[in-house]
Formats: C-alpha cells, sequence, structure tokens
C-alpha cells in the first residue's frame, strides 16, 4: 500500500501572518485605534516575531501601507493594461478606482487615512509620500501616451478627481461617485486635447 504525503500548502510565515492582521484591523479600524497586542492576537504569533521581523509599530504601518500601495498600482496597471486606445487607458485608472468603491469593504483610501494619523516626516508620510508620486507619475505617463499637450497639468488635475472621488466615496458611502468621478477625467481630458 503506497503512502501519500499531505500536500496542504504551506502555513504562512510570521511576517505574511503580521502583514494580514495589519491590513485587516488597520484599514477597518484606524493604524492608531489597534495596538500591537491586537496585531499580535489576530495573527497568532509571538511578540517577539514582531520586534524580530518589524522592529516597530511605525516598521509594520510603513510595511502594510507598501502593500497596499503595490496592490492598487497593480490593480490599475492591469485594468490600464486591458486598454488598446491611449484615451481608454487613461480613464481605466478610475475604472479601476470605481470597482473598489463598490466592494462592501471599501474604508477609503488607506494611505489617506494612514497619513492623517501620522506623525510628520515619519515612515508613514515616506510611504503615503511615495503612493501619491507613483500614482501621479502613471497619470502623466498616460496623459503622454494620449497626445496631451501638458501632461504633467492634467495628471495633477486628474489626481486631484481620484483622490475626490475617494474620498466622497467614503465619507458619502456611495459607490456611484464612480461614474462622476470617470465623467470628470474624461471632461478634463477632452479639454486638454482641444
Amino acid at each position: 500500500m503506497a503512502h501519500t504525503k499531505s500536500t496542504a500548502p504551506p502555513k504562512p510565515s510570521p511576517r505574511e501572518r503580521l502583514l494580514a492582521a495589519a491590513n485587516d484591523l488597520f484599514y477597518a479600524e484606524g493604524v492608531q485605534t489597534v495596538g500591537i497586542d491586537r496585531i499580535i492576537e489576530h495573527a497568532g504569533v509571538a511578540k517577539a516575531s514582531l520586534y524580530n521581523t518589524f522592529g516597530s509599530k511605525e516598521e509594520l504601518v510603513r510595511a502594510y501601507l507598501e502593500t497596499r500601495h503595490a496592490g492598487t498600482v497593480d490593480r490599475i496597471r492591469r485594468a490600464v493594461a486591458e486598454q488598446t486606445d491611449p484615451r481608454a487607458r487613461l480613464l481605466a485608472v478610475f475604472d479601476a478606482q470605481g470597482a473598489q468603491f463598490a466592494r462592501s469593504d471599501f474604508r477609503g483610501c488607506a494611505i489617506a487615512a494612514a497619513s492623517v494619523e501620522a506623525p510628520h516626516g515619519g515612515l508613514v508620510e515616506q510611504a503615503a509620500d511615495q503612493y501619491r508620486n507613483d500614482i501621479r507619475t502613471l497619470l502623466t505617463e498616460l496623459a503622454e501616451q494620449a497626445g496631451v499637450p501638458d501632461p504633467a497639468a492634467l495628471a495633477w488635475q486628474l489626481h486631484l478627481v481620484y483622490d475626490g472621488g475617494a474620498l466622497s466615496a467614503r465619507m458619502d458611502r456611495d459607490p456611484s461617485v464612480a461614474a462622476v468621478s470617470r465623467a470628470t477625467a474624461e471632461t478634463l481630458l477632452d479639454a486638454a486635447l482641444r
């Protein structure tokens, strides 16, 4: 009789479990509200695991924000890649954002929420700055590909619409703001191309 080995997936590492716990709790309740002990309990790891892996709560928050950043940029880039027309590629940014607004667990931009609570000049502010720079750079590249004469100016305007859409969707608890955001982006794009 042959013996077969179990092919259960490997248990996530303490780092992965801590990041998953941070994602669940920080996004739902806020980075300042959730203490280290709750993260450790939710992750099912020893306190030493947190400090050996991240060193501090601020480093864990930074890693959480970097994970959110990467997920958002990846989601947007996938939506953009599905389009071939340069105009549609730029508007796909707002389509991808609008899909997030419709999620039952949408609580606004995790990075904006964390930066509001963070001290000036710290790791959280640095993570937020990098995220904002990446979004603005992507919008600038897409505006340039669409043939806009001043892509940086349009990117700035579109970034305001992007931020405002997320804030409105969260505060009004109304995912239909996505259509307004996209229409506003489209109007700005058409005006820039005239």
